[in-house]
């Protein structure tokens, strides 16, 4: 019997537990794939600490929904997939396919759908069961680098789809961790005017080396003093914070689009009245859809983004989980196998 090493839940906040398993089998409609990195992401941390619970847990219960690497087997009835192909398996390895939001393409809201790492097992092994129609064809170049594309990259693709941000249009950004930084290329590469939001003076000059046209360094008075002449036209929230909201409703115009893309469980003040005054639409995303993923990949294809990883090993897992819950990474995370 084949067996694969990986990082296993042991409890909600618990070390992660590295153990052998069997090397699953892909059954009808699945592709096996052998994973050369996964990247480590925040709703990794949201997962592992138990603030977000799927009704069943996957057994084996492994984290991760940021994986690349090639196919290793290929289960009955599977079409347009062959061995040693690269694939990658992101947060969706399936939906319902016939809900309203399916049918309508916007998958990645479906109710019945099933996550990477969420409902089944993840990305945190040497190798990865994914639902061959969700599955994704990679672009040639490092696994380590390419893996945040999975969940980060895509969830700041959706996003900057979800702001409808267009040629000359400013783009405010907040956050310039590894999704914020994806979400300054992309914008950038629509033409927009892009002004990138941290507190981390380090990371606003990678925005600016990235394509940021200003940056602004989050202070509690940042409310009272974003220049005008900068007020955009789309607000993005990547930071997994709520102190960003005041600033955010300062630095959008009216008849701006405010874009919630990370996870902040903590309410924030909304004035109806506001709303009124200024006309501001205010909606949220949720990671993307097959679709979107393609288009990136064809964008990273051309044209490669570029996503500052640090490389650590499986054993470090749990380490790199402790460190983004703290707001210590300083760049993504990804292991390698």
């Amino acid at each position: 019997m084949a067996l694969m090493r990986a990082a296993v839940m042991n409890g909600f906040g618990q070390p992660l537990r590295l153990v052998d398993l069997a090397v699953p089998s892909p059954g009808p409609g699945e592709i096996l794939i052998r994973l050369e990195a996964s990247g480590v992401c925040h709703s990794d941390v949201h997962i592992w600490k138990g603030e977000t619970q799927a009704a069943i847990a996957p057994d084996p219960f492994i984290l991760g929904h940021e994986g690349v690497g090639e196919v290793a087997a290929i289960g009955a009835g599977v079409e347009g997939w062959s061995l040693g192909e690269r694939a990658g398996a992101a947060w969706l390895h399936d939906t319902c396919g016939v809900c309203d939001l399916c049918l309508a393409g916007e998958e990645s809201f479906c109710a019945n759908q099933r996550a990477h790492g969420f409902n089944v097992p993840g990305t945190f092994a040497e190798y990865v069961i994914a639902q061959a129609a969700f599955a994704v064809k990679i672009p040639a170049g490092d696994g380590a680098a390419l893996a945040p594309l999975m969940c980060a990259g895509l969830t700041a693709y959706g996003a900057i789809e979800r702001a409808r941000v267009t040629h000359g249009e400013t783009c405010a950004i907040f956050g310039c961790g590894g999704l914020g930084l994806f979400a300054v290329q992309l914008a950038a590469r629509r033409g927009a005017v892009v002004v990138a939001v941290d507190t981390d003076p380090a990371k606003l000059e990678m925005a600016r080396r990235l394509g940021a046209s200003a940056t602004e360094l989050a202070t509690a008075t940042l409310p009272e003093t974003w220049p005008a002449a900068q007020r955009a036209h789309a607000t993005i929230n990547f930071a997994p914070t709520p102190r960003t909201w005041p600033a955010m409703q300062a630095a959008t115009r009216p008849l701006g689009r405010i874009v919630a893309a990370a996870m902040v469980a903590d309410p924030v003040p909304l004035s109806q009245e506001w709303l009124t005054w200024t006309g501001i639409t205010l909606t949220g995303t949720s990671v993307g859809t097959r679709a979107q993923m393609a288009a990136l990949m064809a964008l990273h294809r051309a044209d490669p983004l570029q996503s500052p990883v640090e490389v650590i090993r499986l054993q470090d897992a749990s380490d790199a989980l402790r460190a983004l819950d703290e707001g210590r990474a300083r760049m993504r995370f990804s292991i390698v196998f």
